[in-house]
This record gives C-alpha cells, sequence and structure tokens, in this order.
C-alpha cells in the first residue's frame, strides 16, 4: 500500500498584488537530494524586499521573477530552523544542527520546511542566537554589511549618513558604520530618536523637523536604506568626494549611475556570488560575537498572517525586523 505523504503549510504567491495575494496553502514535504538538507523552518524573515517582490514592481524586475504571475508560488528567503534530514553526500551538517540562511532566488522560506543545498547560504546558527533573530540576518544586517564595506567602501573617520535609520537596513547600518569606526548622522521620526540613539548614532534629524539635504557639504556618505531620496536632492550634502549609495533601485537613478559612477552608487546584495555572501555572513557573525551587533525585532507573526506582516511593512514604520514564526 502506497504511504501517504506528509504535507507542511506555505504561504503561496500565485499573483501580483496587494497583501492578499498571500495565502496558506498544504503542500508536500519536500526530499533533500545529493549534497542538499532538509530544514525544518522555525522563523522566516518578512522584508521590504519580499513586499516589493509581491507587488512586481517595478516591472523590469519580473523578467527574473515571471512575467504575469512569479514563477516561484512560495515565498521568502530568510530563514532559520533545524536540519530535519540529509541528503547523500552531505559533509557539513548533521540531523539536529541549527542553521539560518538565505534562499535568494528560489524563495521557498515561507513554508514550514525548507530544502537548500549544503554549499549555498546557510551556516550553523552561534549559541546563543535565536532562530528569530537569525532568520532576518540576511536582510538588514547583510545588506547592510555590503552597502557600507564593499559599495561605499567607508574609511574610519568618515561622516555617514543613513536615512531611514530606524527600519532593518537602519539599525543595522547604525552598529556597522560605528564598528567601522564611523561618525554617524541617523535621520528618522520623533518616535525612533531614542532608539536610534541608543544604538550608538552620533547625531540625529529628526525629518519631521529639519531636512538634512541643506546639511550642505557634510557627509561623506549617504545611504538611503528606504529609496524615499535621490542623489539629486542630497548631493550638495555630500562632501567633495561623497558617495551617494541606495539598494532601491528606482529608474530615476540610472542616469546619475552613468553620469556620476563614482558618486552614485548601486548594487543588488542577492546577486553577489554564494561564497561572497558567506564571506560577509561570517564576518557578521564575528561582530556579533564581539558584543557589537544586536537584532531589533519590531513584532513577530504566525505563518498564516503574512499579509498583516506585509500591511505593516507598506505602511513604512516599521521599527528593526519582521519575522514569521512556524509554531
Amino acid at each position: 500500500m502506497m504511504m501517504q505523504q506528509r504535507t507542511m503549510r506555505a504561504m503561496q504567491q500565485t499573483a501580483y498584488g496587494d497583501p492578499d495575494v498571500l495565502q496558506l496553502v498544504k503542500k508536500g514535504i519536500p526530499t533533500a537530494g545529493r549534497g542538499e538538507i532538509l530544514v525544518r523552518v522555525e522563523a522566516a524573515a518578512a522584508t521590504a524586499a519580499d513586499s516589493i517582490l509581491r507587488k512586481g514592481k517595478p516591472y523590469f524586475s519580473r523578467l527574473f521573477i515571471g512575467l504575469r504571475r512569479p514563477k516561484k508560488a512560495i515565498t521568502g528567503t530568510g530563514f532559520s530552523g533545524v536540519v530535519e534530514a540529509t541528503g547523500p553526500g552531505v559533509k557539513h551538517f548533521q540531523l539536529g544542527d541549527k542553521v539560518f540562511g538565505e534562499t535568494l532566488f528560489a524563495f521557498g522560506a515561507h513554508a514550514e520546511y525548507l530544502v537548500v543545498s549544503e554549499d549555498g547560504v546557510v551556516m550553523p546558527m552561534p549559541q546563543g542566537m535565536s532562530f528569530a533573530e537569525a532568520a532576518v540576518y540576511c536582510d538588514g544586517h547583510l545588506t547592510s554589511l555590503n552597502f557600507l564595506q564593499e559599495v561605499a567602501q567607508t574609511k574610519r573617520g568618515e561622516r555617514v549618513l543613513i536615512n531611514g535609520a530606524a527600519g532593518s537596513l537602519g539599525t543595522s547600518a547604525i552598529q556597522l558604520a560605528k564598528w567601522m569606526g564611523a561618525e554617524v548622522t541617523a535621520v528618522c521620526s520623533t518616535r525612533n530618536v531614542g532608539l536610534v540613539k541608543g544604538l550608538g548614532a552620533d547625531h540625529v534629524i529628526d525629518y519631521t523637523r529639519e531636512d538634512f539635504t541643506k546639511s550642505y557639504g557634510s557627509f561623506d556618505v549617504i545611504y538611503d536604506t528606504v529609496g524615499k531620496s535621490s542623489y539629486r536632492a542630497c548631493r550638495k550634502a555630500l562632501r567633495v568626494n561623497g558617495r551617494f549609495v541606495t539598494p532601491v533601485f528606482s529608474f530615476s537613478l540610472l542616469p546619475d549611475l552613468f553620469l556620476n559612477p563614482s558618486r552614485v552608487r548601486f548594487a543588488a546584495t542577492g546577486m553577489k556570488k554564494v561564497q561572497e555572501l558567506r564571506e560577509l555572513l561570517q564576518q557578521l557573525l564575528e561582530i556579533y560575537r564581539e558584543g557589537k551587533l544586536q537584532t531589533l525585532i519590531d513584532r513577530q507573526f504566525p505563518l498564516e498572517k503574512l499579509s498583516e506582516a506585509h500591511r505593516l511593512i507598506d505602511a513604512g514604520h516599521k521599527r528593526g525586523n519582521v519575522v514569521l514564526q512556524m509554531c
């Protein structure tokens, strides 16, 4: 008699649109193949990037994720969990290992089980780190380290401004810029002034009261984590060799990227080679062990409430990270 396949819960998106396109479904639990591990997911990240992909905008992004509907129905990229099974040839992981990582364009993290290659962006969780913290490591921390260190090439003693300082990328960027020896100015709303100061910001600009772009010739690096400003708006606030960097692409950014490549910089962290991402993660874990990097979590939602998590993200006022809990 044929055994019935075990099933799992997962969040699925079969169309682009508002948060209601995210639906809870049951799927068969995948099987780990050669060189792969099956992870029982404990927590997953819900991010601004997830929200952008849900909308399918800008439209050119659909060339990569699916023209009419997403190629990968199960959403999510950042995850943490426990190794449930190993496929043939797996050398670096054992049953019961706690792991975390990023699925990149394979998606699939918003599910109770997930198969990933042991050679992918997956690493053992460090002692003392919670599943919730680990699940979001590849969002704010990984992206901000890449942008501050690799893209902006921030140097010790430089003055760095972080726009959107209370979000996932921003709260991470404050701490990483300080670790790199920079003088940090954080831009946020009134209610988050105390938060960003507590993370180490040297100066705070409350955007409801002051326009940071009027700070003429003040900054070596402007890191716009939320894509709410532009190089043209910020250029007078930059020093002579200042750099404007943002992880949020828009077509309005293109002319400045071509005309001012030394001052305007964009990169897609998820497009880096797997080995490069693993090296950045290893560096982040070293900073964490030094006690110089904490992970802020705004709210946690059960898996089936992913649409509510997206509405919180779309509102643009989350503090730190948003996490999905599978239990």
